[in-house]
């Protein structure tokens, strides 16, 4: 029995090696961790179980090349909660997925969404060995199941790219819930030697598939980072506003935080003049818990900010136009940054909060032609399909169509209030006033005292007042009491159900 557990010993000490100390420093001199070493940063200490610690390759010849199949994979605790976690070695084969990697991947992921448990996903790897999928055969056993495509977001996956990541990896990020990507990595479907070799097209790993891209272009990630440590922290981050699975509420906090505190600072920092700009996210921070604001997607479709934050202690989603870029108007990547939100907010009952500050979208012919039309619709149906609590504060303009997409009456909100400041129309006063006008105006003896009075009179017509002395909004709040009106009204919006949804989105695509 001492010498088979002896054995047992040496084979577990030679696959804790992986690709060996040479190929481990390498990864070090790049400032990247191992994958073994982000597992044992990124959990609870002690509290990993590891499935599969024997498994190698199955190709002949590959069996003591490849401790693990260089996939490291178990159950473990985060913050004192039950996850999956799975990370790709780049000592074994450039962390490259072969058939007995794919194999257990598939069954852990399986087994986390049987049994309620987030999967977070350590990632970086050259996508799928040559061998391995080569032939009918290989091809046949790589490629995705139904099953793992089917996931109805019913526990949240969470993906950091750690370092180049083509095929799989890259699969899993932009299908997750949440991304992270380390600055100086590159994600993509091929490396750019792959890309040269397919297509004759010469590129950089940065241009192909670099952080600016992906956080500024395309809105694949969510956040982008300087290092593997931070990667992790705002992987975990984001997992503290999310439930274990989707048969849970989100994890409520205490907090020392006065439900009923006065907004004192409101007064300077949104100004009357609908014309000028101010920082939303300032409001933003004001209004929530300690000022604490987890922003997602910061750097894609800037004028409309989405976020998670807590409202005397409960999660919240916030959704706030931002009036420091373009005016607040929202454009094709707004609308589907909005989508997305929606989705993910509406699958794992957390409840919606929309500020709304909007002169309407940013329409021409660059917005025509990337289907506004279309992503505007499609925003509208995401919301129109959620069903948690929704809470609409109209700060200052909500205009046209817009008005519609940010929550108005009618599309599901349980409360909409309004600032005395907030002027609702279908479309500005100086618009409105030169469309309808113009040619009255034109033909004016006294052209600019017409227009003064006439803007005058739009201006009054744009008064929340009206809407409010005929019950389409429900109340016009003093703007210092806005954080007592959101929890005031999260508490009773949440008396019946709590914040639980019918999940009516969670088998929307996971990415726009």
């Amino acid at each position: 029995m001492e010498e088979m557990i002896n054995e047992l010993e040496r084979k577990k000490e030679k696959a804790k090696l992986m690709g060996g100390k040479e190929k481990i420093e390498r990864q070090h001199s790049l400032g990247r961790y191992t994958a073994r070493e982000r597992v044992e940063r990124f959990v609870d200490s002690g509290s990993f179980l590891e499935l599969g610690m024997l498994n190698h390759s199955d190709q002949p010849g590959a069996e003591e090349k490849s401790p693990a199949d260089g996939y490291i994979c178990g159950l473990a605790k985060v913050d004192g909660r039950p996850v999956v976690v799975q990370a790709s070695d780049k000592t074994v084969f450039a962390a490259a997925e072969g058939q007995v990697h794919l194999r257990k991947a598939k069954a852990v992921r399986k087994y986390a969404v049987e049994h309620g448990l987030p999967i977070f996903e350590l990632a970086e790897g050259g996508g799928l060995r040559m061998p391995d999928g080569m032939g009918s055969d290989g091809i046949s056993a790589s490629l995705p199941l139904k099953e793992g495509l089917r996931h109805g977001r019913r526990v949240p996956y969470i993906s950091g790219i750690m370092g180049d990541s083509f095929g799989g990896p890259t699969w899993h990020a932009v299908s997750a819930d949440f991304a992270v990507q380390v600055k100086g990595t590159c994600m993509a479907v091929g490396g750019p030697r792959m890309l040269e070799m397919a297509t004759g097209e010469k590129i950089s790993p940065e241009e192909l598939g670099g952080w600016k891209l992906h956080a500024e272009k395309t809105g694949q990630i969510d956040v982008a980072v300087d290092n593997d440590d931070e990667c992790m922290e705002k992987m975990k981050e984001f997992f503290s506003y999310m439930p274990l699975n989707a048969e849970e509420e989100p994890p409520r906090r205490e907090t020392k935080d006065d439900p009923f505190r006065r907004l004192d600072e409101v007064i300077d920092i949104v100004p009357v003049q609908r014309n000028r700009a101010y920082d939303m996210k300032k409001l933003i921070k004001v209004i929530v818990d300690d000022g604490e604001f987890f922003e997602l997607k910061p750097l894609y479709g800037r004028a409309l900010i989405t976020g998670l934050a807590r409202l005397d202690g409960r999660v919240v989603g916030i959704m706030a136009n931002q009036p420091m870029r373009n005016a607040g108007a929202a454009g094709p990547n707004e609308c589907d940054k909005a989508i997305e939100f929606i989705c993910l907010c509406d699958s794992y009952h957390i409840p919606l909060i929309f500020l709304n500050d909007v002169p309407g979208f940013l329409i021409g012919s660059k917005g025509e032609e990337q289907k506004i039309p279309t992503k505007i619709m499609v925003w509208n149906q995401a919301l129109a399909y959620s069903t948690v609590p929704k809470l609409t504060v109209i700060v200052r303009k909500s205009v046209g169509m817009a008005y519609a997409n940010m929550c108005r009456p009618g599309m599901g909100a349980d409360f909409v209030v309004a600032w005395p400041t907030a002027e609702i129309n279908f479309t500005g006063p100086e618009v409105g006033v030169n469309v309808v006008y113009g040619q009255q105006l034109k033909n004016s003896e006294n052209a600019a005292e017409e227009r003064k009075e006439l803007l005058h009179q739009w201006s009054f017509d744009s008064s929340p007042y009206k809407a409010a002395s005929k019950h389409y909004i429900d109340d016009i709040i003093d703007p210092r009491e806005t954080r007592k009106f959101l929890c005031q009204a999260l508490e009773y919006a949440c008396a019946k159900n709590g914040s639980k949804s019918e999940r009516l989105l969670a088998n929307w695509p996971t990415g726009y």
